[in-house]
């Protein structure tokens, strides 16, 4: 398995924030927020770029804020400094000429108003796979004062899982909302009902009032190892209704590192291919999703796949976001709020990401959402889950 090195991320932000123009932030491992208010004062744009190196290779996440006047199509360009080539992207059409690259918006993802932004990311090779320090939106500089031009004067859709700052935390419309404060006793009841959809070994699903992430509640999966020792909890509410595109919001906790052999936390009946799952869980170390009627995998398992995925990080809540498109092949899933490139899924083959998942043309249909622990092998695991939301709109940690 190949394992990757540290993401690299930098920031920049515009020239009112600082004395020095452009202020570059990098750090291996930092996390970094989007520009406060105050930072935006009088700048063009800010961007977030966050890079996964991995022998020979990388993938890189983009979120552009536009911070000056509202534009309805966009052009983000850099130049990398080393031997850097972009072999495919999302999201966005990206061009690149010797060491200058330009990304286009896509044909949803147009439309930015003034402090509203979007995300898209490249892979590519390269050995030193350093951030730009630099970059032009619509052809000014990001630390330029003032309002980027608009390419063009004709506008492009905004879609609705675009976003627009980060989506609002709570449940909002969502069909499923629960902390599990309602359940009173030791075991799932009511709205939450206990299941093994398959087989049942010795794990065991509870209600735990020692440990939560809102409130006094959570629940608890202790999953054991072992072939098909699966146990679940099971949210009583038809899902099946959420369109066109579902999303979910939830807290997880667990202790273990997921293992090298195929487990899975999170399953969705999909009613579009006969009621069999979609499961999120992991292989190889990393998270990585499932498709049970043909044990597709996203990404890929192959190394260059793994390393586009990233490990659920043990002894701490997480949040762990996810969307599924029900009218075409396209979900994105997050980690803290970080998409993970690997987990990917845009309706376009890329090799050792969804080049597999695509065989199935079809879109899911999710009916119903069980949290729990799906073991094929190895792996032992206790988890905690918090704080669960599914509906229609963006839900946010």
């Amino acid at each position: 398995m190949t394992t990757s090195s540290p993401a690299l991320r930098v920031r920049t932000i515009p020239r009112a924030a600082t004395a020095i123009g452009v202020t570059v932030l990098l750090a291996l491992g930092a996390t970094l927020t989007r520009p406060s208010p105050s930072e935006a004062a009088s700048g063009v744009c800010a961007v977030d770029y966050t890079v996964s190196p991995s022998p020979g290779a990388y993938t890189a996440q983009i979120r552009v804020t536009n911070l000056g006047s509202p534009v309805s199509a966009w052009k983000l360009a850099w130049t990398y400094s080393s031997d850097e080539h972009v072999t495919a992207a999302w999201n966005a059409t990206v061009a690149q000429s010797g060491n200058a690259v330009t990304a286009t918006n896509a044909a949803w993802n147009g439309d930015l108003p003034t402090g509203a932004s979007v995300n898209f990311g490249v892979q590519g090779t390269g050995t030193a796979n350093l951030p730009p320090g630099h970059f032009l939106f619509n052809g000014v500089s990001c630390d330029e004062p003032g309002g980027p031009g608009d390419p063009n004067t004709s506008g492009s859709p905004t879609p609705t899982d675009q976003p627009s700052g980060p989506p609002p935390a709570d449940c909002g419309a969502a069909v499923v909302c629960s902390g599990f404060e309602d359940q009173s006793g030791p075991v799932p009841t009511g709205t939450w009902q206990v299941l093994s959809p398959d087989c049942h070994g010795d794990g065991t699903a509870s209600i735990d009032t020692s440990v939560a992430h809102g409130g006094t509640r959570s629940l608890r999966i202790d999953g054991r190892a072992g072939y098909c020792n699966h146990v679940f909890a099971a949210t009583t509410t038809d899902i099946s209704g959420i369109a066109p595109v579902l999303y979910a919001r939830l807290w997880v906790r667990h202790t273990t590192a997921l293992p090298s052999s195929h487990v899975a936390a999170i399953t969705l009946a999909d009613a579009h291919d006969g009621g069999k799952d979609l499961r999120i869980g992991g292989q190889n170390g990393v998270l990585q999703w499932n498709r049970q009627s043909d044990d597709a995998t996203l990404p890929v398992q192959s190394p260059a796949g793994v390393a586009q995925s990233r490990p659920l990080p043990t002894g701490k809540w997480v949040c762990l976001r996810f969307r599924i498109d029900t009218t075409k092949q396209s979900a994105d899933t997050y980690v803290d709020d970080v998409e993970v490139p690997g987990l990917h899924l845009d309706g376009v083959p890329t090799q050792d990401i969804d080049s597999q998942w695509l065989n199935r043309t079809t879109p899911p249909r999710p009916t119903t959402l069980r949290l729990g622990w799906e073991s094929y092998g190895g792996g032992d695991d206790t988890l905690w889950y918090d704080d669960v939301a599914v509906g229609p709109q963006p839900i946010g940690c």
